[in-house]
Order: structure tokens, then C-alpha cells, then sequence
């Protein structure tokens, strides 16, 4: 069976996501590390790992943002996306996320800490449906939405990808 979008948000109850698109945690471990056995850059105590469903249509787009978690992202049904990483250092790098693994794409990528990213679908009118798990789990004091002129003024080479993923 084959499902819209919209069929996906209903069935899996997802809402929207300040980045853009439509999420629900699915997973968040009973286990936590304790903020001094983290890494610096956590403001607390964190569960071992979270999990995410993540939609995103072809009318919307996840906008640039950054953890202090590495994020991994798994495909799960519909078009293939494209996952647009700024990395510190002010390289770009695009993770293909889909089904055609024989056109480069993959069924699972992973986003380093500390990288600006966002994504888009690469389709018209369509959807990707995608998990994305945070390890040390998500908490949103580590979530940093990016400001355009801040991210510009970092990374003017990268001027077409930060106007079109940032609000």
C-alpha cells in the first residue's frame, strides 16, 4: 500500500517541527549520561539515545540548523531527499538519502555535530519520510536554529544554500 503524506502524518499522529515538516519521537532511552561524562557543549544530563519520525514534502523544507549530537537518518518511504551539511570549517557536502542506492543515494547517512544542515525533497510533489536518531539523545537546549545573516556572513560561498534553507 502506498501512502500520501498526509496519510503518514494521520497514521504515525505527527505535528509540526520548528525546522519545518512534521516529526514524532517514537524512542527515548531510560538510560542517561550524566552531564560530566559528556562531551563539552551538553547543559545537562542526556538520555543514551532518541528517535525521531521526520516528514518532509516537496513544499517545505527542514531549515539550516546544528546539534551538539551526531544525528543519523534512515529512509523510510517516499521520494529521496537531499541533506545540505555545512561543516565548521565551512566545507558543503549533500547526503542523498533514498531507496536508488544505484544513483548514489543511500538508505542511511549521518550528520556530525556541530554541522549546519537542513534538507529538501528532491522531487515535485512529493514526500520523504525518514527516522532520525540523536546520540547522546535530542534535548532541545542542543538545537540551534540558524539566523540567515549570521550563517552568511560565516559562509558567503554558500549564499544560494543558506537563502533556500533558512526562513
Amino acid at each position: 500500500m502506498h501512502r500520501t503524506a498526509a496519510e503518514w502524518v494521520k497514521v504515525l499522529d505527527l505535528v509540526a517541527h520548528p525546522e519545518g515538516g512534521f516529526y514524532k519521537e517514537v524512542y527515548r532511552s531510560d538510560g542517561v549520561l550524566k552531564q560530566s561524562a559528556l562531551p563539552e557543549g551538553f547543559s545537562g544530563d542526556r538520555n543514551f539515545v532518541t528517535n525521531i519520525y521526520f516528514l518532509l514534502t516537496s513544499e517545505n523544507f527542514s531549515s539550516l540548523h546544528r546539534l551538539t549530537a551526531d544525528e543519523l537518518w534512515h529512509f523510510l518511504d517516499g521520494a529521496s531527499l537531499s541533506v545540505y551539511m555545512i561543516s565548521p570549517e565551512g566545507e558543503l557536502d549533500i547526503l542523498k538519502i533514498g531507496r536508488n542506492i544505484e544513483d548514489g543515494e543511500v538508505l542511511q547517512a549521518v550528520v556530525p555535530a556541530g554541522h549546519w544542515f537542513g534538507a529538501k525533497v528532491d522531487h515535485p510533489d512529493a514526500f520523504a519520510l525518514v527516522g532520525c536518531t540523536v546520540a547522546p539523545g535530542f534535548d532541545f537546549d542542543d538545537f540551534e536554529l540558524a539566523e540567515r545573516e549570521a550563517l552568511l556572513a560565516s559562509y558567503p560561498r554558500h549564499r544560494d544554500v543558506i537563502e533556500s534553507l533558512t526562513r
